[in-house]
């Protein structure tokens, strides 16, 4: 390995294809490791995450969290008055955390020397070598050692479902200028559900259609029962199990027509159907890798079988989120550099949906550990906030379910309340560490803090609750 890149350079000892989440976490890694690393971004480094996705939308949820605490402070002897929203403003704010971490992020990487980083559209052009086109159209082939491929993804659409006028995406909602009045949004996953709290929060009538027979279909059954319930307490209107047939654009707004004739009207169409991997013309069919429906296929070590081309983040067949990226990008510097690094399965990686309730959740829900151990030999525990003096508080409602093997450690940690986003990094190391609840019953959790949940819910599932 040479100790530093130079400028001018075309050799690498990994060579990254994308500056994502992923992307430059396996930079920043590999030079830790004593790599030289040439990164290759047609964009911004960062990624979605930075400029289309967590930080942006998160910051729009903020501002929403703030909208509903004026809304509601009368309730805690606070008189102050919502006088409307300044989506103006509210962009600006946004627009300003992104700068600053963007700004951050290029510092952190021009500060490595040993990372080259290279501006232009990269397409792989054979098991070592990805050829760059630069702005000015000229082309540079790069040559790597190993190949990492982190090309990241795109807002996907249906068929036939044209994006354009009053029919957006997430990244379209991300810099509108004006609210509409009205929303329908198609898709009730992550992005929908959060973009639907947002827009309420907003004051935006919004409308959900989520052909599976509920929303946030992944999660735990009985947290589904209580973001169904929330939302509806909130205004939020749904329509699930019945799929779209088509939408129509008119002068006024949107038609949305579902398969059973039923009919939606609304300002705009919001589709949120989920992310689709970035991999059209970047020369990985051609090159020989494995793909299904755009992914690319890798192997458990994230190895495609090709040369020495590694796969990761979004382009990877399972759960497109940033922190995944990050573990992968880390995980590939580490098995290049001969480390062996430990496998994280997708089902063992944290959620978090972070709508108004928030969803958090690792590991097996109820159901799929009785799938995979029978339900004789499951067994689980809700422990309801009500019972928790800091989320009274806070004035929020929702619960903890743990799901344990019986007799045994804990699969499954899944939450949802205000806020309950922040307790998944102990959930995520009982998952992880295959605590039994006994262990978790033995440590003290902070009073009062929403944290005591885990406690309460842990106690109880050990056999001897306390507030329970």
């Amino acid at each position: 390995m040479a100790d530093q890149a130079t400028q001018g350079t075309s050799e690498f000892d990994i060579l990254i294809l994308g500056a994502g989440s992923a992307g430059y976490a396996t930079a920043l890694r590999a030079v830790q490791l004593g790599f030289t690393v040439g990164l290759i971004e047609k964009s911004k480094v960062g990624g979605t995450c930075l400029h289309n996705g967590c930080i942006p939308t998160k910051a729009l949820l903020h501002s929403a969290e703030l909208a509903d605490h004026a809304r509601d402070s009368a309730k805690y002897g606070v008189n102050v008055e919502l006088q409307g929203i300044d989506i103006a403003a509210v962009n600006a704010y946004k627009d300003g955390i992104v700068a600053g971490k963007y700004k951050g992020l290029q510092g952190l990487i021009k500060s490595k020397k040993a990372i080259t980083l290279i501006e232009g559209d990269g397409k792989l052009s054979s098991q070592n070598t990805v050829t760059v086109t630069a702005a000015d159209g000229s082309t540079t082939t790069y040559t790597g050692k190993n190949i990492v491929l982190a090309s990241g993804s795109y807002s996907r659409s249906l068929p036939g479902l044209e994006i354009g006028g009053r029919v957006i995406t997430s990244d379209g909602a991300l810099t509108m200028e004006q609210l509409p009045k009205s929303a329908i949004i198609l898709g009730g996953g992550v992005i929908g559900c959060e973009f639907a709290s947002v827009w309420k929060s907003f004051g935006v009538d919004v409308t959900i259609i989520e052909g599976l027979p509920s929303l946030v279909p992944n999660e735990d059954a009985s947290i589904i029962k209580v973001l169904e319930r929330s939302f509806k307490k909130r205004g939020i209107k749904y329509s699930t199990g019945i799929f779209f047939q088509g939408v129509e654009q008119t002068n006024d707004g949107v038609k949305v027509t579902l398969v059973d004739g039923q009919v939606f009207e609304a300002d705009l169409l919001l589709v949120a159907v989920g992310r689709g991997p970035n991999t059209a013309g970047l020369g990985y069919e051609e090159v020989g890798l494995p793909m299904d429906r755009g992914f690319v296929l890798a192997n458990e070590r994230l190895h495609t079988g090709v040369g020495n081309i590694y796969a990761i983040g979004d382009i990877v067949p399972g759960l497109q989120l940033a922190h995944r990226g990050y573990q992968q990008g880390i995980f590939v510097a580490e098995e290049i550099a001969g480390l062996n690094p430990v496998v994280v399965e997708d089902v063992n990686i944290p959620k978090v949906t972070y709508c108004d309730p928030e969803i958090a959740s690792v590991g097996l829900t109820e159901k799929a550990a009785q799938d995979k151990f029978g339900a004789e030999n499951v067994q689980s525990q809700e422990y309801n906030l009500a019972g928790n003096g800091k989320s009274s508080i806070l004035g929020t409602s929702g619960l903890v379910k743990m799901v344990r093997q019986k007799a045994g450690p804990i699969v499954g940690v899944h939450m949802i309340g205000a806020r309950m986003g922040e307790q998944i990094g102990e959930a995520q190391l009982m998952v992880n560490w295959e605590a039994y609840p006994e262990d978790v019953a033995a440590l003290i959790h902070a009073h009062p803090t929403q944290n005591e949940s885990l406690g309460e819910t842990a106690l109880a599932l050990a056999g001897k609750p306390l507030h329970g």
